[in-house]
């Protein structure tokens, strides 16, 4: 049955990639529809087992500093690189790399899955670590409250048969119960950096947990400082913004529950040669003016990219879309703080008009309203030569990676 279900997929992927859409989901719904247990039958195999990364912010990254993290230790891991959070996106991307006489030569599955499609997944095969990361106001026409959004967490964790691996410092996710938890965090001088939903909403401190953790991001200065199992070690990380810093010690926490034997220097030293995802910290050069993209998709992810990159030697531009992929909802902008922008250049995307007027009560300056993103880049880019950074949602993040994708990477 497996071998006529990947003989059935592969073919059905080729014909996609011949008319010119590489990566459609139909071979993993032709899949779906004729051999459900087939995605089970071929990670259980797996000798380490199937990790799942899901939260609101972050997991593109944290999936992709895990990756590299046990490829270091000398596993073989298999990914969603693209990031397809459907179960049928999962099956495409395993149609990709398996042989069609069903060989499968991985030791290890680490997979990207939004909240709610990491809970279909768990109803069609194993889960055996699970990294949640956090609960924010993100997409909320799609999944409701932020509530419901920690409830389908629970239910990752109620299904995930070995470890799960939760943020200390979330409320909501630090509450997730299991058999087997561990927890990472941050040390109390960094709690205020990296503030929760309900800090952000009502504008409060956040509080320090008693729980321990396994790994803890104790400082943030030229170089993010560890501490694992109650020993420090510094890491000159290649990532930027200091919500990846904290993003790699749920990575480090859940690597030491998969491979436990592994020496924490050299986790350390592996992690600082991880670099930013496909959209996230990315440097463009673009009519001789230095770009970085910098996705922001919700509050907390918006005000810790403000905190890491607004400086006096940058311009500023921000692309606001309100696709499905964005979630059709702005309101969270108004929980964001940008007093300490100074001036934004250019206001772009489906909802720039909105973004003024947030700007305007925060006092902000601010540039032209053009909704045509590559004009948009175009006028951004070609105003002065001084280094430019661009705060982006998810779709307007693509259309800006398309228009310059021709131009030189640096």
């Amino acid at each position: 049955m497996e071998k006529i279900s990947i003989l059935a997929g592969k073919t059905v992927q080729a014909l996609t990639r011949l008319r010119g859409n590489g990566g459609s989901a139909l071979p993993g719904l032709v899949i779906e529809r004729t051999n459900p247990n087939f995605v089970r039958n071929v990670l259980s195999k797996l000798p380490h087992g199937v990790i799942v990364v899901s939260g609101t912010n972050g997991k593109t990254t944290t999936t992709k500093i895990i990756t590299e993290l046990l490829e270091a230790q000398g596993l073989k891991v298999f990914t969603n690189e693209t990031g397809s959070n459907f179960v049928r996106g999962v099956i495409s991307a395993i149609l990709k790399k398996i042989k069609i006489s069903g060989k499968f030569d991985y030791d290890v599955a680490v997979l990207e899955l939004d909240e709610a499609h990491a809970v279909k997944f768990s109803e069609v095969a194993p889960i055996d670590y699970a990294l949640l990361l956090n609960v924010q106001r993100d997409q909320l026409d799609r999944f409701g409250e932020i509530d419901h959004t920690a409830k389908l967490l629970q239910k990752i964790a109620d299904a995930t048969k070995q470890t799960v691996v939760l943020n200390r410092e979330d409320p909501r996710v630090s509450k997730i119960a299991a058999k087997n938890t561990v927890f990472f965090g941050l040390s109390k001088t960094l709690l205020d950096e990296f503030p929760s939903d309900d800090n952000l909403v009502e504008k409060s401190h956040a509080k320090a947990s008693n729980k321990n953790a396994l790994v803890t991001l104790e400082k943030i200065d030229k170089v993010a400082n560890y501490k694992i199992n109650n020993k420090k070690y510094d890491a000159d990380l290649r990532l930027k913004g200091v919500y990846n810093a904290f993003n790699a010690a749920g990575a480090l926490a859940l690597v030491k529950c998969v491979l436990k034997k592994a020496d924490d220097a050299e986790l350390i030293k592996s992690l600082s040669k991880v670099e930013s995802a496909f959209g996230r910290g990315e440097t463009f050069i673009l009519n001789d003016s230095e770009v970085e993209i910098l996705l922001v998709k919700n509050p907390s992810a918006f005000q810790l990219s403000l905190a890491s990159f607004v400086d006096d030697e940058h311009d500023y531009m921000i692309a606001i879309n309100d696709q499905i992929a964005d979630g059709r909802d702005v309101s969270w902008l108004w929980n964001v703080d940008f007093s300490s922008l100074k001036e934004v250049k250019i206001l772009s995307g489906t909802r720039a008009t909105d973004m003024a007027l947030r700007l305007k009560y925060d006092d902000v300056k601010f540039g032209p309203c053009i909704e045509d993103l590559k004009q948009a880049v175009v006028k951004f880019t070609t105003a002065s030569k001084k280094p430019k950074r661009i705060f982006t949602t998810y779709t307007a993040m693509l259309e800006i990676r398309k228009n310059i994708s021709g131009k030189s990477l640096e």
